[in-house]
């Protein structure tokens, strides 16, 4: 079976709803059975999922969702909030800004982008909406803050990443981490430009005196603590990634003990939960690298390639076209499917061409939080739809469009300037 006939038969089975871990793994086994035969082909299924699923590394994935789990557990979500709205009430449009801060300091210690929105919607959204903020906008600063789940370490699609391309997941991390507060900057000025340009007429409060907005920090001192516990000891050098996940589940745990607001019996839940994503991420990873494994034998990457120059040769040229491709891929998958499905065939194109894979993967993942807040798939939207029934879509994507022309500037400060990215993994 030749490439093109497997992408199409990809799609196809994608189209008429199959979940994209079993697509892929189907088409990767066919694939591979029309190269090199049945038997050798179910042996290669068979290694890929026994060799993968015993993989010590793979540990760091259902250790940093148990710590994202017990994290959304504790409440530290409100007290981000409350906090940044101390520092932030008295300025035009804070509410909304306080929103993004918070979304972003919880994603530092969440790792997901869905979570991140549901969470942020039932407690920002009912006070912007008591100061008369338009859902518009409120609903907007939610989901564009909600975006950051996926970038700011620890990010699951970062561990996705850094598997199927063999990069350092330490490293990884580490380069996520500017770009994201990038986007805090970024979405914090596209609050502005909402309320500016569409005349938004916002009350304010009064400016609380320094030592109450001090005061209020200590709400975030868990999350800090966190935060600067595991990615320090990845940058440092005192533990693996696979280890500091470990080390973050169990900071996560006892913080959630600590607040007061996590019962034992909350636990089994907990775990429960963080088994079932698991089990879901790992059937897509084994069926992604299944599927690299068809891509790497049919030619696919050669013939991807040549293609990519259609534009021009140079790697600006092939980086641009990638990016396009992105984007109509965004309007028709979200994030972790297209990841897992464009990685296998674009990475080896990306090293070729002498880009650095630990700047691509988050270039891509930049590029992928756009696809959680456009139409039609927009994600993060529909998770606040589901939350808060009475705001139509079409008010949620109006109020993001600031949002996502923030995203773009991003995505060309990122082209124009790697260093950006590869400042803190250089100094690993």
């Amino acid at each position: 079976m030749t490439w093109p006939i497997g992408s199409l038969l990809l799609l196809v089975l994608m189209l008429v709803g199959m979940p994209i871990s079993f697509a892929l793994a189907i088409v990767g086994t066919l694939g591979t059975m029309s190269i090199i035969g049945l038997q050798p082909a179910l042996s290669l299924l068979g290694q890929t999922f026994f060799d993968n699923s015993r993989e010590y590394s793979l540990s760091v994935l259902p250790l940093f969702l148990m710590m994202g789990n017990f994290v959304v557990q504790s409440g530290i979500a409100e007290d981000l909030y409350r906090s940044a709205n101390a520092w932030l009430r008295h300025r035009k449009g804070g509410l909304a800004m306080a929103t993004v801060i918070a979304c972003g300091g919880f994603s530092s210690v969440c790792g997901s982008s869905l979570a991140t929105a549901a969470t942020m919607s039932k407690i920002a959204l009912p006070s912007m909406r008591r100061f008369g903020y338009p859902d518009s906008l409120s609903t907007a600063s939610i989901a564009a803050g909600g975006t950051l789940g996926i970038l700011i370490p620890p990010s699951v699609i970062l561990v996705f990443y850094g598997i199927m391309t063999q990069q350092d997941i330490g490293k990884l991390f580490l380069a996520g981490l500017i770009p994201g507060i990038l986007g805090v900057i970024g979405y914090m000025i596209a609050v502005a430009i909402s309320v500016r340009l569409r005349g938004i007429d916002l009350p304010v409060q009064e400016k609380l005196p320094l030592v109450e907005r001090l005061r209020a920090l200590r709400g975030t001192l868990g999350a800090l603590i966190l935060f600067a516990f595991v990615m320090g000891g990845i940058y440092f050098g005192v533990f693996t990634p696979t280890e500091s996940a470990g080390m973050g589940a169990a900071g996560a745990f006892l913080l959630a003990v600590l607040s007061g607001r996590f019962k034992l019996t909350d636990a089994l839940g907990t775990l429960f939960e963080t088994a079932k994503n698991t089990a879901m991420m790992f059937f897509i990873l084994f069926g992604a690298l299944t599927f690299t494994s068809y891509v790497n034998l049919s030619g696919m990457t050669q013939d991807l390639q040549t293609g990519l120059t259609i534009f021009g040769d140079s790697p600006t040229a092939i980086i641009l076209t990638i990016l396009a491709i992105y984007i109509v891929l965004g309007c028709m998958l979200e994030g972790l499917s297209m990841i897992t499905l464009t990685v296998p065939i674009f990475y080896p194109v990306v090293a070729a061409a002498g880009f650095d894979l630990i700047w691509f993967g988050i270039f891509i993942v930049v590029v992928t939080e756009i696809s959680y807040i456009t139409p039609p798939v927009g994600m993060n939207a529909f998770v606040l739809r589901s939350v808060v029934r009475n705001v139509r879509l079409k008010t949620i994507f109006s109020g993001l469009i600031p949002f996502v022309a923030i995203d773009f500037v991003r995505i060309a400060i990122l082209l124009a300037f790697p260093a950006i990215v590869l400042f803190l993994p250089s100094h690993m």
